[in-house]
């Protein structure tokens, strides 16, 4: 009996909403795993098994897609199979096609055909003729898409199988491509004799099994490749390869084994192994967004067992690093090089967040993060929004000779390499790019050879512009100062003062507000109102300047034009401090007229970039101000502990002068805190903000293309005076802020919850002739009136930041939100903002959505991380777990409601505000998150503590591990946790890896929770053999140095 079978066809997918029998259709299972994915079609009424398993070709010089799929008999007689197997449509390779396939696809066909790069149609090559375009300039394509196919065999060598590409022969005239017309009257056999035709069409990509009999239980497996190759000539030799008896299978374990390598990390074992997979799953989801640190320069022990700051010749380059996003967030593309050590670029907030713990989890990067971060502050206080890999150069260019020569088999490879050193910035994947393309020959292995370069390189972050200033970059140094310091806290006075760093230089430019306040009409027509439009400028002589960089040679621009120099050429720096003061100060004269919220005056939002509207509204936020009061308190913290004078530009110094001089006249003036708040910002107010906006403007007028060179040094008590001063009227803005409040559906803004954000209403203006773009007029304001928003989650989670020590006040808070309307009960988890019914569509897109979605009271995961992450610092930990178990973070979610992987984390989940209740909890938007970035600050603070070193009472590093680990971590009732673990006394344990290396085990012996509790006692396993058995909770200087160092310590045993 013939039939026809397509496994996974929509057409004979079960109906769950019918409560008819289905039996007799196809069972579909799915499983996702950490690095591979498959899917699984059991067919009983033809006696067919079906699965296709997916990975990513691993440690390759070639990138392919490999598909495995295997076919199995499970009937009980014997059964003979033709076989099509593969896509339905493959796009070819061709310039920029994203934009022509969906908007002219028909016409993009003319380009598109299908090369053989060998006899028959077992090597097809889809390509572009040449790239699209009408320009007189022509790109031939080179490059193209491969299918290799073939059946595994056991005993030998396999076969590439004949590939079907016309997509006219299987599908004949069904465009939808879901009825195989064409195969319904033709057979397999008759399909591959027949002549095929790739031109001008868009084809398909099918693997062909002419016949085949299978005996019951008896199975085939088909192996595909589909990979990109620059060239047609180089697919006959992965061909080769990859035909090779085990070679694919030997490809699925390496592709498990190496993902089990980079997430042994966080190897974790407690009695929730759900719970320890999902730690896996997030490190490697951090590592792919933020990027994964990988320590280079190894050339000898003293470099090993060193940390960045300690040997220049160690270095610091992140792999895997990319945008976040993936299929389903569709906006987002990203890219990531093709070569060894790839990396992709990302955006500032992303990878500032998610490389928050690099230090924690490889102490050997030292400082790398925060110098690196801290380079990128600009004179104006603002920050590039890409953050790209950072490059490399070797300054003697004897060296590089002396390297090339040690390292290549003969003079001419090591003349070439010579000269690829010495032609300028280089990145890992580059130079192993080139050294492949130019055919030099190396005489050491590849990881020497790039430990040897680096270790004689110098290095330099590399950043671009992007587009607009986002008010929030800055908001994440601090976390990456506490991480370090947590680690290093012996390091602090060396890296605040003795690190000199650069200004990143940008060519947009924040125009002054006579230059962005436009007079326009409001929504409905009926009147006129202020909105501040087209914040940053493209600056044509910012880009003249950078363009004095570019190389008559190559016509690429050096890595000097992207830092800002003084007039006469060379790059200016500041230490960390200065730069950290410079900033905390720029934020201190960027306050609203009120002085409560931050502006957001470079046309970007904050961290909810949804609020996309708000800058227009002349928009405030209180998160940027709660980020600030930290700073500049950390700032006074660092000048009074070290009493070493802070050197700072000189024109800075005239703005700080400016700013306090305009506080005087505030303090000097008839002004009084009233005990109710008008909307209408006092005349007083309103005063100090014109002069000090002014000011600020003046000062970035005078750095906008160099610094002068000269400095201006600040002796530590007059700063930490001065900062104390600004920081009394910042905790006045906050108070105003809470005063004022939220105002929303059901909020009479008197819920002491902090709010989120306000806006500024212009109540009096002139207009000052100058005109936009279009014609309206530029106006100087002379009044402002307050607007007030509904509760957004991320203010109190801001404001918990400032009062984290006061466990009262946290828990008070806690209990404010959860009352309040940011608590969404049905679900048991917190929106993103309370209703936003009535707002004004002005605010952002986020008034476009409906309720319940993206972020309009939907469930935005990240900030809810954010949250229950400042209620564990806040030692909430009773509250916190409830919370985590109860459902409000992965894996202790519903899976059935959340609808995914309980691995995976999601942009947002569906709430209660939603429409449609079957949506309620459900995820969507699954990315590289944030989230992950909060769910590792958290497995911290649960396994190690906030702070694993400190500075003891005699000045002595120390160590100590005060984890917040629940009892049932360690024996759970619930039904499907796992069997406790006992160590040789019958202690209940728990374990972890410690810096990515050391296995530590807690001896829990009351069976308890071990909340902030510091062990009674420590067995420390070195790796000669030896051990050190320590009293008490504390391990002091030389063996706690030794820990953070790794190599010589094997594991370690705390006692509870």
């Amino acid at each position: 009996m013939e039939f026809l079978s397509e496994p996974f066809s929509p057409s004979t997918t079960r109906n769950l909403e019918s409560a008819e029998d289905q039996s007799a259709l196809p069972k579909r299972i799915m499983f996702v795993g950490t690095n591979e994915f498959e899917i699984r079609d059991i067919d009983v009424a033809n006696g067919l098994s079906t699965s296709v398993k997916y990975i990513v070709l691993p440690e390759e010089d070639f990138g392919a897609l490999v598909r495995r799929s295997n076919i199995t008999n499970t009937g009980n007689t014997p059964v003979t199979i033709s076989v099509l197997d593969g896509l339905a449509k493959i796009e070819p390779v061709g310039g920029s096609l994203d934009w022509a396939l969906k908007n002219m696809g028909r016409t993009v066909e003319g380009w598109m055909g299908v090369y053989q790069a060998g006899e028959g149609t077992t090597m097809p090559f889809y390509r572009m003729s040449t790239e699209i375009g009408d320009s007189a300039s022509v790109t031939i394509e080179l490059a193209g898409h491969y299918l290799l196919s073939f059946l595994e065999k056991s005993n030998g060598d396999s076969t590439l199988l004949p590939v079907v590409y016309d997509s006219y022969s299987v599908f004949g005239r069904d465009t939808t491509l879901l009825e195989p017309d064409g195969l319904k009257v033709k057979s397999v056999k008759e399909i591959i004799a027949s002549p095929q035709y790739g031109q001008a069409r868009t084809s398909s990509a099918f693997a062909a099994i002419e016949e085949i009999t299978l005996q019951p239980g008896e199975s085939i497996s088909i192996a595909s490749f589909y990979g990109k190759t620059d060239h047609i000539d180089k697919v006959k030799p992965i061909a080769d390869q990859i035909i090779k008896k085990g070679y694919v299978q030997g490809k699925f374990v390496q592709a498990r084994a190496m993902i089990d390598a980079l997430t042994a990390s966080v190897e974790t074992n407690t009695t929730n192994h759900l719970f320890d997979g999902a730690v896996k799953q997030m490190f490697l989801d951090n590592s792919l967004r933020g990027g994964m640190p990988m320590v280079l320069g190894d050339v000898d022990d003293d470099a090993k067992y060193s940390n960045y700051d300690e040997d220049e010749r160690v270095k610091v380059f992140h792999v895997f690093s990319r945008i976040h996003g993936d299929l389903e967030r569709d906006y987002n593309a990203f890219f990531i090089d093709d070569t060894y050590f790839s990396q992709g670029s990302g955006n500032f907030r992303d990878v500032a967040q998610n490389r928050r713990d690099d230090v924690t989890f490889t102490p050997r990067i030292g400082s790398f993060d925060v110098q690196m971060f801290l380079s990128f502050i600009q004179a104006d206080g603002y920050e590039p929004l890409t953050v790209e890999a950072v490059v490399y150069f070797i300054k003697d260019k004897n060296v590089a000779a002396q390297i090339s020569a040690e390292c290549t088999k003969d003079p001419k490879s090591a003349e070439v390499l010579t000269n690829v050193i010495n032609g300028g910035s280089f990145r890992p994947g580059q130079l192993f790019e080139l050294i492949d393309q130019l055919e030099i020959e190396l005489s050491v292995e590849k990881e020497d050879f790039i430990d040897q370069i680096l270790a004689a390189s110098t290095d330099l972050p590399m950043a671009t512009f992007g587009q607009g200033y986002w008010a929030d970059h800055w908001d994440y140094y601090l976390d990456l100062i506490n991480s370090y310091l947590a680690i290093y806290p012996d390091g602090e006075e060396a890296l605040m003062y003795d690190k000199e760093l650069r200004y990143f230089f940008s060519t947009a430019t924040v125009k002054p507000r006579s230059e962005k306040y436009v007079l326009t009409l409001t929504f409905d027509g009926k009147s006129q109102h202020v909105l501040q439009l087209d914040s940053t400028v493209f600056d044509k002589d910012k880009a003249a300047e950078q363009d004095s960089f570019r190389s008559k040679k190559t016509g690429l621009v050096s890595f000097d034009a992207s830092w800002q120099r003084t007039d006469e050429g060379s790059a200016f720096t500041s230490s960390p401090i200065a730069k950290l003061f410079l900033l905390g100060a720029m934020k201190f004269a960027t306050r609203d007229a009120y002085g409560m919220g931050v502006e957001y005056e470079g046309g970007r939002p904050g961290w909810n970039d949804a609020m996309n509207g708000l800058p227009g509204m002349l928009g405030s936020g209180m998160p940027e101000t709660y980020e600030m009061y930290q700073l500049l308190k950390y700032v006074k913290k660092v000048v009074s502990t070290y009493k070493r004078p802070v050197t700072i530009p000189a024109e800075f110094a005239e703005l700080v002068v400016k700013v306090n001089a305009a506080l005087d006249d505030l303090e000097a003036s008839s002004f009084t805190e009233p005990e109710e708040l008008s909307v209408d910002v006092p005349s007083e107010l309103f005063t100090y903000w014109d002069t000090v906006a002014t000011a600020r403007e003046e000062y970035r007028a005078d750095v906008q293309y160099y610094f002068s060179g000269e400095t201006h040094d600040y002796n530590a008590s007059a700063l930490d005076s001065m900062i104390e001063r600004w920081l009394g009227q910042i905790e006045i803005g906050m108070e105003r802020a809470v005063k004022i409040g939220s105002q929303g559906a059901g909020d009479d803004g008197n819920s002491g919850i902090p709010p989120s954000y306000f806006s500024y209403n212009v109540t009096s203006w002139e207009e000052n002739g100058l005109t936009n773009d279009v014609g309206l007029p530029h106006v100087n304001a002379k009044a402002f009136a307050v607007g007030s928003f509904p509760l957004f989650l991320e203010g109190p989670t801001r404001y918990l930041k400032t009062v984290i020590e006061d466990k009262s006040t946290v828990a008070t808070m806690y209990d404010k939100v959860k009352k309040s309307g940011l608590r969404d009960e049905g679900l048991s988890m917190y929106y993103v903002s309370a209703s936003l019914k009535g707002q004004s569509y002005d605010m952002g897109r986020m008034m476009a959505f409906t309720p319940g979605w993206l972020e309009n009271q939907s469930i935005w995961m990240h900030m809810s991380y954010k949250y229950y992450l400042e209620l564990l610092r806040g030692k909430l930990y009773t509250q916190f777990f409830s919370e985590m178990r109860g459902g409000g973070m992965l894996p202790f979610m519903d899976p059935v409601r959340y609808g995914r992987s309980l691995m995976e984390c999601s942009s947002f989940l569906a709430s209660s505000a939603f429409a449609d209740p079957s949506y309620h909890g459900r995820g969507f938007s699954a990315r590289l998150s944030g989230s992950t970035a909060e769910f590792l600050s958290i497995w911290k603070l649960i396994f190690i503590g906030s702070n694993p070193y400190f500075i003891d009472e005699s000045g002595e590093l120390a160590f100590t591990l005060k984890p917040a680990i629940p009892a049932w971590m360690f024996k759970d009732d619930d039904t499907n946790a796992a069997a406790p673990t006992y160590d040789e006394h019958g202690f209940l344990t728990v374990s972890f890896k410690l810096f990515a290396h050391i296995p530590v085990t807690y001896h829990n012996s009351k069976g308890g929770d071990l909340f902030d509790v510091s062990p009674t006692g420590y067995r420390i396993i070195l790796q000669d053999g030896s051990y050190e058995l320590i009293d008490g909770g504390v391990v002091s200087a030389d063996l706690a140095d030794k820990i953070r160092r790794i190599w010589d310590v094997k594991s370690i045993d705390a006692y509870f």
